[in-house]
Formats: structure tokens, C-alpha cells, sequence
């Protein structure tokens, strides 16, 4: 049985860089390109050191607006929200190209990664109200794929093993319906489905799941289920079958506020206070190698083989310190494999 762990993309800035730098100096990327690759190689190098089999290009960038500005801004457009494709460029995937020339020097082949991109029914959503204009939404699905479609075709010393499309709103949202849904998720995948690349959806619900089934282009559904254990139960793994579908499973929390929040109520603590030791004893009560074993246990006596993908809830940004953050995904690691060893 083979299954992959990926993660969701996003990662803490390391100590001194802040997010009004980054977001300045990616609007710049030119004059801080050498910066950003320094950024970008040590963040994926963390990811790879931590045991992530797949790992997402580090999303240091807002997803909304990394998306949405190229989108709206008429001199990088062909049509209204239709970006031009030599403008559909993923700038953390640029920078990515320096670490993944050394890595293929060191390993004798081309690293494997996961491209995450912010999906059209999000970003329609984040930038328009409703109600939904077919015309509009297919434009910016379309301006996705091209996204997508950069990311393959300009990668020089990486290869691009899956693409997934953020959806965080559908099952959330009340305004959201199906009409347009299915069609402008198959338009933004379409590039990668048709060059045999894995196609991911990553949902903060699945209630909308049963929708997705219906996306030909959109091969596995992700499901944040560490946090929301009963979310397993409202998918049906004869129905997954019947489509020939498969789960990205959530097997570690990364709702870090929240975590600690719980922590602090049961232990009487202040854990901000106390500095890292103490945040990283919140990382081990709620995601320890053995926690995540037994998720896995739970996840794979549901759904088995049409399990394909494994790995954090969603990214990283979150948590105080890439320290931490590294901690999880090394503790994820372990619980993969101690659940391995004993099947």
C-alpha cells in the first residue's frame, strides 16, 4: 500500500522576516530575489529533512491576493479576470528553482513536489459578492489553470507530482452553490489532469464532497480530520469507489491557537508565556507520533486503499516558529511509520 506524505504549503517565517517584508519584497522579487530563494531553499529543505515525501512549494505569499492581483490588474490581463499566461507566474516556485538545482546535483534526480494554488470559487468569492456570473467565474478558473500550467511548463530542475486547488469556503459558505461549481473546478485542474498529474481539492469541510465526486479532472478529496474526527463519517467509501475517488487525510491538528488554548484550560498554564519548551509540549499533547498512529488506524479501517495521501490538517503559518513547525511534520513522520510497522 502506497501512501504519500504531502503537506498543505504554508510555513512560519524564520525569526527577523515579517510579513509586511515579505509581502514588499515579493512585489520587488527581482531586487530580492536572492533573499527569497534563501527563504524558499531553507523552508523546503526543513520539509524534506522533517520526512515530508512531497512537500508544497513554501506558500509565504497571501493566498488571495498572490492570485487574485495578477487577476485584477488590467495590464497583466487579456480579458476581464483572464491573466495573461506569461503572468501567471508562481514566484516561490521561481526562487524554488536554486535549491532544487543543488538537489538534483546531490541526488542525481529532479525534486518531486506538491503546487498549491487558491481555487476560482474562492477567489470569486473574496473578490466579488453574489450572486455568481458564469462568465466571470470561468475566466478566473480559467486564469487558475494557468497558473497550474506555468508551474509545469517552467519547471527547469523540479518536477510538479501533484496540484491541488485551496477551496476552503465550499461546504462553508451559504451563498455557495453547485450551479458553476463543477465546471469551474474542472477547468482549473484540466491542465494537470490531461499531463497525468495527481489532481488534489483541499476542502476545510466535506460536506460539499458529494459535488466533487462529480469533477472528472479532480482525482483526490481532502479532508481536515485531525480536528474534526466525525468528518470521516459524513463520506462514504462506496461512493469514493463508485467515482473512483480517493482521501488526502488529515492525521495532525495545526489549529495552533486552538490547541494551545486547550492546553493552557487543562494544564493551567499560559504556554505564550512560557516560551518554545512549553510550545512544543502542545505540539506532543495533540500530535504526538502515537496520536497520529492512531488517526491512521481510524482513517485506514474506513476508507483502506482509497487512501492516498496523508499528512498535516492545512499549512503551517500559524504556528509561533519554523521550529515547531518542524517538530509536527517529524512527529507525523513517525506516527506514519509506527503505523506501517504494525500492519
Amino acid at each position: 500500500m502506497k501512501v504519500i506524505f504531502d503537506d498543505v504549503g504554508s510555513y512560519p517565517l524564520p525569526e527577523g522576516i515579517t510579513r509586511e517584508w515579505v509581502k514588499k519584497a515579493f512585489r520587488a522579487y527581482e531586487e530580492n530575489k536572492r533573499r527569497i530563494q534563501e527563504l524558499v531553499g531553507n523552508a523546503i529543505r526543513q520539509k524534506l529533512d522533517a520526512g515530508v515525501e512531497l512537500p508544497n512549494y513554501p506558500q509565504f505569499q497571501d493566498m488571495i491576493s498572490q492570485f487574485s492581483e495578477p487577476i485584477l490588474d488590467d495590464s497583466r490581463t487579456e480579458e476581464p479576470f483572464l491573466v495573461r499566461e506569461e503572468e501567471a507566474k508562481i514566484a516561490e516556485l521561481d526562487a524554488l528553482e536554486a535549491f532544487a538545482a543543488r538537489y538534483k546535483e546531490e541526488k542525481g534526480e529532479k525534486l518531486r513536489i506538491r503546487v498549491c494554488v487558491t481555487g476560482p470559487i474562492e477567489l470569486y468569492y473574496r473578490i466579488f459578492q453574489p450572486p455568481v456570473y458564469e462568465d466571470i467565474l470561468k475566466n478566473i478558473a480559467k486564469s487558475v489553470q494557468r497558473f497550474v500550467k506555468w508551474s509545469v511548463e517552467h519547471a527547469r530542475n523540479y518536477e510538479v507530482a501533484c496540484v491541488c486547488v485551496d477551496e476552503p469556503s465550499l461546504g462553508l459558505d451559504p451563498r455557495i452553490e453547485e450551479e458553476g461549481v463543477i465546471s469551474a473546478l474542472e477547468i482549473a485542474t484540466e491542465f494537470a489532469f490531461k499531463h497525468r498529474i495527481d489532481t488534489q481539492i483541499h476542502l476545510h469541510s466535506p460536506i460539499f464532497y458529494e459535488t466533487v465526486l462529480n469533477v472528472r479532472s479532480i482525482c483526490v478529496i481532502g479532508v481536515e480530520s485531525a480536528a474534526n474526527p466525525s468528518y470521516l463519517d459524513l463520506i462514504a467509501r462506496e461512493r469514493l469507489e463508485e467515482a473512483d475517488k480517493f482521501l488526502r487525510v488529515g492525521v495532525a491538528r495545526t489549529d495552533f491557537a486552538s490547541m494551545a488554548a486547550e492546553y493552557d484550560e487543562k494544564h493551567n498554564t499560559n504556554v505564550f508565556r512560557e516560551g518554545e519548551d512549553a510550545l512544543r509540549k502542545v505540539i506532543d499533547e495533540f500530535n504526538s507520533p502515537e496520536i497520529v498512529c492512531k488517526r491512521m488506524k481510524n482513517a485506514f479501517s474506513k476508507f483502506g486503499s482509497r487512501i492516498k495521501y496523508v499528512g498535516a490538517d492545512c499549512g503551517l503559518s500559524s504556528f509561533p516558529s519554523q521550529a515547531l513547525a518542524f517538530s509536527l511534520l517529524k512527529n507525523i513522520r513517525r506516527g506514519i511509520d509506527a503505523f506501517f510497522a504494525r500492519i
